[in-house]
């Protein structure tokens, strides 16, 4: 069995700090896997009737395991795992609870208190590059077609039937037991169509007559999907000038593996691999930074920046994704930065492995590799955090 390292040290991390621990993370990205490894365990796995049946009066069992450290696998199953979790942030804090799910804690109505200032939250995301050093990883190519769930990616070839087996039990366990919706055949159309079109712009209309269903029950859908981490929406970063974008959301697929599957792409192509670089750049971020806030730019001339970072009363940082720095067309970034000249401009691209800065007309680039992105990211968010 791998272990992930740097997974463990951020559940670690999150247990240090609350004695509830929310680890969520799609449907076969290692939550189980993680727990396990952690030492002296009490493990439960909520799947089991004979689980649900034992944790029904939870007071009784939450005081037997006094100064324990509780793993409660799929709490989603329980009756009502809200109320299970806020007791033993309550009255319980002696014993280290961590609940792992496949969505975010809210997402259904069985979760009717999200247990805010309670808990920690651990999102597990698809393999980063932390992962992949641990794995002994170094091809890229195979990452991104085989994906990042651990299982998918120590396949050899893409796990071509694997893909709708797990699309049919993310239907079957996540979908049906947190949301209960119908028309199964219109909702997985919707997703298989997000995949296929990911990292483009979305116009609900448009899904809503290839899927045969109303727009309010497309965007029920999307909710959906990315509750459960299914989908990224990134949506426009603006200071609601007239020249830009401000209302039309772009959707990523979670994971490069059901991209290149859900698009037919049995074999990469070297124009394949700036999309996809796209898509792991916006994981790596997602995985190592632990946040979702993350915007595109466009103008209304469609100059368009892939994704700027923002915090409240801070400039933007503007990144663009290269899969090579040789030949960048800086127009999009320059136009960017005359709209917000105290921004950061960044290009992440493959090939650098040391930084350096490139002048364009009046703005200033630095190109850093993916490890250096992360970098700059934490220095500016911890320096925000600070003030």
């Amino acid at each position: 069995m791998k272990i992930r390292r740097f997974w463990r040290r951020e559940l670690r991390s999150a247990c240090a700090g609350r004695s509830v621990v929310w680890l969520s993370g799609v449907r076969r990205a290692g939550k189980t896997v993680l727990v396990q490894s952690l030492p002296d365990i009490e493990y439960v796995d909520f799947e089991l009737p004979r689980s649900r049946r034992a944790w029904e009066d939870p007071e009784s069992m939450l005081a037997q395991l006094r100064g324990r450290l509780v793993v409660l696998d799929e709490i989603h199953r329980h009756d009502n795992p809200s109320e299970l979790l806020k007791m033993a942030a309550d009255h319980y804090p002696d014993v280290q609870i961590i609940a792992t799910g496949s969505s975010t804690l809210g997402a259904s109505r069985k979760f009717r208190d999200t247990l805010a200032g309670r808990k920690a939250e651990l999102w597990l995301t698809p393999m980063n590059t932390q992962d992949l050093k641990d794995f002994g990883a170094t091809d890229l190519g195979h990452r991104f077609l085989n994906g990042g769930l651990p299982p998918f990616f120590l396949a050899n070839e893409p796990p071509e039937r694997d893909f709708q087996e797990w699309m049919d039990a993310y239907w079957a366990k996540d979908i049906q037991e947190l949301f209960r919706l119908e028309r199964r055949a219109s909702f997985q159309k919707f997703a298989e169509l997000l995949l296929a079109q990911s990292g483009g712009m979305f116009e609900a209309t448009r899904f809503s007559r290839s899927c045969e269903v109303s727009r309010p029950t497309i965007s029920n859908y999307l909710g959906a999907l990315e509750a459960t981490f299914v989908v990224h929406v990134v949506r426009p970063f603006s200071s609601h000038r007239p020249t830009e974008i401000v209302s039309a959301p772009k959707v990523y697929g979670f994971d490069t593996g059901f991209v290149c599957h859900h698009k037919g792409w049995g074999r990469l192509r070297r124009d394949d691999m700036g999309v996809l670089w796209e898509h792991f750049v916006l994981n790596e971020i997602h995985s190592r930074l632990q946040t979702r806030r993350v915007h595109y730019w466009r103008d209304k001339r469609n100059h368009e920046v892939d994704f700027v970072i923002s915090r409240p009363g801070r400039d933007p940082i503007a990144i663009e994704c290269q899969w090579s720095a040789t030949g960048f067309d800086a127009t999009s970034i320059v136009a960017f930065q005359r709209q917000y000249p105290s921004s950061t401009l960044l290009v992440v691209a493959n090939d650098v492995e040391r930084s350096f800065q490139r002048t364009y007309r009046v703005a200033t680039v630095t190109f850093v590799s993916l490890a250096g992105l992360i970098e700059k990211l934490k220095a500016k968010v911890s320096r925000t955090a600070r003030k």
